[in-house]
């Protein structure tokens, strides 16, 4: 897709207003779902290489969404890409229907079933190490949230994914600074967040994940520089702007450029 920026705006509201519907009858996880909102509005519109006829293609882009209850951003996300009719979004919550509070393989567009945290990114080390052994361009992206980051599970699968060496795997953390009614910062400190995924093999790359006027530049900035280390990007904001790190194991991919290396603080990604 080659939408303009003003497209991915409007289809980021689009998505939005379907969130807040949702919320409206029968209720969901709006804050999550907000903060996310623009991260799979870009990467479905202008990174993932996939779309509703290539489904079954071994070959197509893999996008999990580890933190599952932002499902309504993924179910709006869906309809405005094509892959869900807007119609379903009426039964959402309903036992007729497998539009539940997490992601199901029943719902068009969704590659697998998440709920309980943690455990997704071991999913995407599976799916990106057979795209490797199938010599497949496939890539895998799996979306976290930074209270899931608190599961050991995710930080044993950063360690298998450097040991692999997976660069065609991506992390993003959607950096809200909330998880559940508290700040992540006052129950589980996670800064410095990106040396500490540097200090598990993984690269790290500074991305403004939003559908506003500082979104491509960053995005492109960060694409895949194959050095053997698995991105992973850090993502923090709300509604309207999520400022990110993307996270990639080491000798995988955070930029199509070889770029100097900068020491990672938090105030980084204050500006």
């Amino acid at each position: 897709m080659n939408e303009t920026k003003v497209d991915l705006r409007a289809r980021a509201q689009r998505v939005r207003g379907h969130v807040l519907r949702l919320a409206a009858r029968g209720g969901c996880f709006v804050g999550a779902s907000l903060s996310s909102t623009d991260l799979m509005v870009h990467l479905y519109s202008r990174v993932l290489r996939v779309t509703p006829e290539t489904m079954a293609d071994p070959a197509r882009d893999v996008f999990l969404l580890s933190k599952g209850h932002d499902a309504p951003a993924l179910y709006g996300t869906l309809v405005e890409c094509g892959f869900l009719p807007e119609a379903r979004l009426a039964r959402h919550l309903s036992p007729s229907d497998s539009l539940y509070w997490h992601p199901n393989t029943a719902v068009p567009g969704v590659e697998f079933h998440s709920g309980s945290l943690g455990h997704l990114l071991s999913v995407g080390i599976g799916i990106a190490l057979d795209a490797r052994l199938r010599q497949s361009g496939s890539r895998v992206f799996v979306m976290l949230g930074d209270g899931e980051l608190n599961e050991g599970s995710v930080w044993e699968a950063c360690l298998v994914a450097a040991a692999h060496r997976l660069d065609n795997l991506v992390a993003i953390v959607d950096r809200n600074g909330f998880q559940a009614n508290a700040r992540t910062e006052d129950l589980i400190p996670l800064e410095p967040l990106g040396a500490k995924f540097e200090a598990f093999g993984w690269t790290c790359a500074g991305v403004t994940a939003t559908t506003s006027r500082r979104s491509t530049p960053r995005s492109r900035r960060s694409r895949h520089a194959r050095d053997g280390r698995p991105p992973s990007s850090r993502a923090r904001g709300a509604a309207a702007a999520c400022r990110g790190w993307r996270t990639a194991p080491k000798g995988g991919s955070c930029g199509s450029r070889r770029r100097r290396r900068r020491r990672w603080s938090p105030s980084s990604t204050r500006r």
